[in-house]
């Protein structure tokens, strides 16, 4: 049985105790590998390798440590099949979906901030009160948290501007799907990485995540994950006053109007609800339609969504796998279930799949409004509810509905419209007429329970670092 253990100050690493927790595939519920059982000590002895290694890492030239996130990517892209195999077997995501997407996104995240270390520049003032500089220095040692849902995409988000940035990173994978960050640290050792200046410490959330946060010489927090733990991040953080970047849930709206060319775009629609089984925070879980076509919205919505694939992740013509693990099969039914109790109408799907693993039909509902428990709080799965509206203000009104407030997409052919519904939705992304379409340069983020603080582009590389402002006094 595979192990996938620690990698700390260029080495991999078991753990204290001989502890490990299974890892299961999600598409036949089963144990194939386990990954070490960190806690404080593991964690600890990842910070001092880390701060060890932060004077000689933030001395190099932007260039020099460009040039090693580049000879990472390279890696990493080499071995894009591998990573995907390893992707689609840890989470159950179509193999297809890691390797055409997440896997060259996560390439794409090492190449952009790469380029990013020998762009990043400071600023100066002139003309108002003397001269003034500001530099921009790194913060030490950094913890990121990713999550279960885009391994190694999200993995990559983090560490990739923090170490661009001068930082030595001290990183936690989820310990549901530990494998693709476990291969990168290995990919990291292979190419001579500078040791210490990357570490990943696995575990639970409780143990080891907590020890991140409260650690005394971790200077900053970059999160992603739930809306809950997010806030037990803040109250540790806070009184310690760290830097810290939330990317919390989302219960994001999709509005369609009738004069957008829905019929057109239906399949990037039914994708926005159901990809990667909805496990993904910018999925469109709330579709507000239009009044005069809502009945031919809802025929075409159920038939393409009782057309998605669902198998095997190895499966190419896969278009659906399983739930990442058995808690959230469970949490995803449980939701089901109270939107029945809620007099919810069961379009399609509504059930598990009685196969071996964690698969459920993708699910569409109607009959619900905006207040119910199943239209304001995140599921995270393969269920898409359906609501009518007969005007903008109508349309905005359900959009902004809920505490949330990562994404939104909106569908119209009307450009007055669109620019004036984008900057009322309370969202920090809006897509127009598209889904998911991403630039890097961008902040990402959300507000509300969706989070505070804003990754992406300059966003992460200012996080990252700290400022300090250098005021001349000139000669008149």
């Amino acid at each position: 049985m595979r192990q996938f253990g620690h990698f700390i100050d260029g080495q991999m690493h078991g753990t204290g105790g001989d502890r490990w927790l299974p890892v299961h595939d999600p598409a036949l519920g089963r144990v194939y590998a386990e990954v070490a059982d960190g806690d404080a000590a593991d964690v600890d002895a990842a910070v001092t390798a880390a701060a060890g290694a932060f004077p000689d890492w933030a001395a190099q030239p932007n260039d020099r440590r460009a040039r090693w996130l580049e000879r990472l990517a390279d890696a990493l892209e080499a071995r894009t099949d591998d990573f995907a195999h390893a992707e689609a077997r840890d989470g159950g995501k179509p193999f297809a979906l890691a390797r055409d997407v997440e896997i060259p996104r996560a390439v794409a995240n090492l190449r952009f901030f790469a380029h990013a270390a020998t762009q990043f520049s400071s600023e100066s003032h002139h003309g108002q009160a003397g001269l003034n500089y500001t530099l921009r220095t790194p913060l030490g040692v950094v913890g990121t948290i990713s999550p279960w849902n885009l391994p190694l995409y999200l993995f990559t988000w983090k560490i990739a501007p923090a170490l661009a940035a001068g930082n030595t990173v001290v990183a936690k994978p989820s310990e549901v799907t530990p494998a693709t960050a476990t291969l990168l640290g290995e990919l990291a050792a292979e190419i001579g990485f500078p040791a210490g200046a990357l570490n990943i410490v696995h575990g639970r959330g409780a143990e080891v995540g907590e020890a991140i946060v409260a650690h005394p010489g971790i200077r900053a927090i970059s999160f992603t994950g739930s809306t809950a733990v997010g806030r037990r991040i803040a109250g540790i953080a806070g009184p310690l006053l760290k830097k810290l970047s939330l990317e919390l849930g989302g219960k994001n709206p999709t509005l369609v109007f009738a004069d957008s060319d829905w019929q057109a775009h239906l399949d990037t629609l039914v994708r926005s609800a159901f990809q990667n089984s909805g496990q993904i925070c910018l999925c469109g879980s709330r579709i507000l339609v239009e009044r005069r076509i809502y009945n031919a919205f809802r025929e075409a919505f159920v038939e393409a969504a009782l057309a998605l694939r669902i198998g095997d992740p190895m499966d190419s013509d896969a278009r659906l796998g399983p739930l990442v693990s058995q808690a959230h099969f469970d949490k995803v039914l449980a939701a089901i279930a109270r939107a029945r109790d809620e007099g919810a109408t069961v379009l399609c799907g509504g059930e598990a799949l009685q196969r071996p693993g964690w698969f459920v039909a993708p699910t569409v509902l109607e009959g619900l409004g905006p207040d119910c428990a199943t239209n304001r709080e995140e599921i995270f799965g393969p269920v898409a509810t359906l609501q009518p509206f007969d005007d903008d203000a109508q349309a905005l009104a359900l959009a902004n509905a809920g505490d949330y407030g990562l994404a939104a997409s909106l569908w119209t052919r009307d450009l007055d419209r669109a620019h004036r519904l984008a900057a009322a939705l309370r969202a920090g992304i809006v897509w127009i007429n598209t889904w998911l379409m991403r630039d890097l340069r961008t902040p990402f983020g959300g507000m509300g329970q969706s989070g505070m603080g804003r990754e992406g582009g300059l966003e992460a590389m200012r996080f990252f670092t700290e400022p300090k402002n250098v005021g001349i006094q000139l000669s008149s």
